[in-house]
Order: structure tokens, then C-alpha cells, then sequence
């Protein structure tokens, strides 16, 4: 899942950026409101952090102005305030969870996990492709009843290969949606990930569910091999 921090205190942006990257997530860096709601408007993310006090644009402005857009990702306010005004003008504004700095980061980890779970419980978060179900929520794959052990990188390219099952996905897609927008390494990364995949997924089940398309990319089949 691809997150938005949306925070000035540069040690801290790179704190959290790492941590929640090390946890699976893709993981884009704001240091300031006008930036954070230009990306958090513009990118396709599962979640924003968003501090409240920023430059160009507070955290309650940025919030406010991505629901009047329509936008519906989960927001999680940080700020260093703290009283039940300052809340309720977070949540008011349309914020979903509010945490004060400081903050204890296992604490912010279940904050987000919950955000988004709440997101897909009402819809059908497990993904079926013939016998094989990717799982956003739980972060678990299966291959029949066999479960596959996956790393959080792994796991979530095939993510991004399942939600786009069928179609043929570009590398530079899966980049900017598992890496981040800032990656400039060596873009075959992604020829080493899908390899891993076709050994935990396709090798010991006698499949093929991952087809390379020359010039183009990879495609996931609908059916899963």
C-alpha cells in the first residue's frame, strides 16, 4: 500500500518514511502543506499522515481542501498540540485519527493498520485469481491451501500485479507504485522481484501465472496460472 507523510520536521519525515517502508508500505515525502496536498491530490494513495503544523498550508487547511475536492483517503493528523479543541477541529475538518506528538511508534503502526482496515471492510479486500488469493488486509497469499511466504517488497509488487490482473502492467509502473517517485536505481530491480515471485509462487505448484511482455511489462493471469 502507497502512504503520503506530509511533515516539516525533516528527521522526523525520514524516521517515519523508513519505518513505515521497512513494515511494506511505499512510502512519498511532503515537507510542506502546498506540496503535501498537491500529491495526496494527484497520487493514488491508501493513506496520508499529515502533520498540522506546516508551512504554506496547515494540516487543517490541506485536510479541508482534499474533501472539498471529493477525496476520501484516510487522513491521520500529527501535530504538536494538544487539547480537545485542536481534535476536534482535526476531525472536524475531516481528518479520520488524530495522534499528539510525541508520539511511540508502535502506536502510530496500529493507527494506520486500523485506518486501513476500516477502509476496505466494506468491500472485498482478498484478491481471487483462480486458486490463488492475495490478501491486502492480512497481508497473506495463498496458493490453494498452501500459504506462500512473501517479503514485504514481494509481496507487494504482487499487489499491485493482482489489483491490475489481466492488463500489462509497465515496470515503471510497479516502481512508482511499490518504490516511491524519487527511486533512480537500476529499474530491472523489478525483473529480480517477479523472478522471486515465479519461485514461491508458480515453481513448486507447477504453474505460470506471471508472463513478461517484451518492451512492455508483466502481466498477471486472471486465472492464476
Amino acid at each position: 500500500m502507497k502512504l503520503l507523510v506530509v511533515e516539516d520536521e525533516r528527521r522526523l519525515a525520514r524516521s517515519l518514511a523508513g519505518g513505515l517502508a521497512a513494515e511494506g508500505f511505499t512510502v512519498d515525502v511532503a515537507h510542506d502543506g502546498v506540496t503535501g496536498l498537491h500529491r495526496a491530490a494527484e497520487g493514488d494513495y491508501d493513506l496520508v499522515v499529515l502533520d498540522i503544523m506546516l508551512p504554506g498550508l496547515n494540516g487543517y487547511r490541506v485536510c479541508a481542501e482534499l474533501r472539498a475536492a471529493g477525496s476520501e483517503v484516510p487522513i491521520l493528523m500529527l501535530t504538536a498540540k494538544d487539547g480537545e479543541y485542536d481534535e476536534a477541529e482535526g476531525l472536524d475538518t475531516g481528518a479520520d485519527d488524530y495522534l499528539t506528538k510525541p508520539f511511540s511508534y508502535v502506536v502510530l503502526l496500529a493507527r494506520i493498520r486500523a485506518l486501513l482496515r476500516r477502509r476496505t471492510r466494506g468491500g472485498a479486500p482478498e484478491i481471487v485469481l483462480g486458486d490463488l488469493r492475495v490478501d491486502p488486509a492480512s497481508r497473506t497469499v495463498r496458493r490453494g491451501e498452501a500459504e506462500v511466504e512473501l517479503t514485504a517488497k514481494e509481496f507487494a509488487v504482487l499487489e499491485h500485479l493482482a489489483v491490475n490482473a489481466g492488463r500489462v502492467v509497465p515496470k515503471t509502473e510497479i516502481i512508482e507504485n511499490v518504490w516511491d517517485f524519487a527511486y533512480d536505481g537500476d529499474p530491472n530491480i523489478v525483473e529480480v522481484y517477479v523472478s522471486a515471485l515465479r519461485r514461491k509462487l508458480d515453481a513448486p505448484f507447477g504453474r505460470r501465472s506471471i508472463t513478461t511482455v517484451r518492451g512492455a511489462g508483466y502481466r498477471l493471469s486472471t486465472d492464476g496460472g
